[in-house]
């Protein structure tokens, strides 16, 4: 039986696919490379097709060439500003290609998905830390679009017999310990690897948005997971179903926040250069903090954060991009 990953040339998907692979699973990965690298599917045993989701024949033909016994789902728009621009992209990509995704599933009898989430379906933070139980919110058009998609999995676990497990997660960072696979995104958003670029001078100067929130040094607090705790978060949760537990909604995150300026200094450590940044007005929507209240994942799955110093996972990102392929994938 295989595993079907989708999205699994992407950043987070490719560094479980490789976990996956290690542990003598059978892989196979769908991916339309858009965003996505085939060159970070390092493992040789790994299946590859080129396809889209919302394609229901190349879906067919993926799950009739083998048993599909689970998928893990990753592929997914994720930058919020042009979720708000441009909604029905977003809802088409993250809402409706998942569900031919799942209609395929039903018709092949595979029961079991992993749903890569976030916290951004639960918008504003009405307490902190914020656990499952948090109301969900959305205020962007992508965290809504990943909510509808929960809501879609809840229905589905009796009308249709596939049980799932769904991973919020909250700042996804950091690489591969042996800088063999890495964070490229174009255009780049994530903090951590922005900072660093402005170091190397690949990216201008940074621009902090905001430095009068009501935190202790007036910038944004968030909690940052390293992408290897997410991998790994996937694997305990294919565990799970597999055992025959039952459907779940679960936080990712240290528990812990870092503020922009505390994680700028990490950077400055790390590397030994200044970040060149400035400070810019407030971005819309962007809550002042935002932290993980991770017990269930560990009283559920058996999963807890083993990355927990923000400094381990500057220096991985900072290994990925100073290494042999220089923080970047053959273009």
């Amino acid at each position: 039986m295989a595993i079907l990953v989708t999205g699994g040339a992407g950043y987070i998907g490719s560094h479980t696919v490789r976990m996956l692979a290690e542990a003598g699973e059978q892989v196979v990965v769908v991916d339309t490379l858009e965003l996505g690298h085939r060159d970070a599917l390092v493992s040789p045993s790994v299946s590859f097709v080129q396809a889209d989701l919302g394609d229901a024949a190349a879906m067919d033909a993926v799950f009739s060439s083998q048993p599909i016994e689970a998928v893990l789902h990753f592929a997914a728009y994720a930058l919020v500003g042009e979720s708000v621009s441009q909604p029905l992209k977003y809802y088409r990509n993250n809402l409706a290609s998942p569900i031919t995704l799942l209609e395929t599933m039903q018709r092949h009898n595979t029961r079991q998905f992993v749903f890569s989430s976030t916290c951004a379906t639960y918008g504003n933070p009405v307490h902190v830390p914020m656990d499952e139980s948090h109301p969900q919110a959305p205020i962007n058009p992508y965290g809504m679009s990943k909510l509808m998609l929960e809501r879609v999995l809840i229905d589905c676990v009796n009308a249709c017999g596939i049980n799932h497990v769904m991973l919020r997660y909250f700042n996804a960072s950091g690489c591969s310990d042996d800088a063999a696979i890495g964070e490229d995104h174009e255009p780049e958003s994530h903090l951590i690897p922005r900072a660093l670029m402005a170091v190397t001078g690949e990216a201008p100067p940074l621009t902090v948005f905001g430095n009068d929130y009501p935190t202790p040094d007036g910038t944004c607090i968030r909690d940052y997971i390293h992408v290897l705790d997410l991998a790994q978060a996937h694997a305990d949760a294919l565990s799970h179903l597999r055992k025959g537990g039952p459907s779940t909604a679960c936080n990712l995150g240290t528990g812990t926040g870092v503020s922009v300026l505390q994680m700028l200094k990490l950077v400055e450590e790390v590397t030994g250069k200044p970040v060149p940044f400035s400070f810019g007005p407030r971005r819309e929507g962007d809550p002042p903090e935002l932290v993980a209240n991770p017990a269930k994942a560990k009283a559920v799955l058996g999963w807890e954060a083993q990355w927990k110093d923000p400094r381990r996972m500057v220096e991985s990102a900072w290994r990925w991009l100073s290494g042999p392929r220089g923080g970047r994938y053959p273009r």
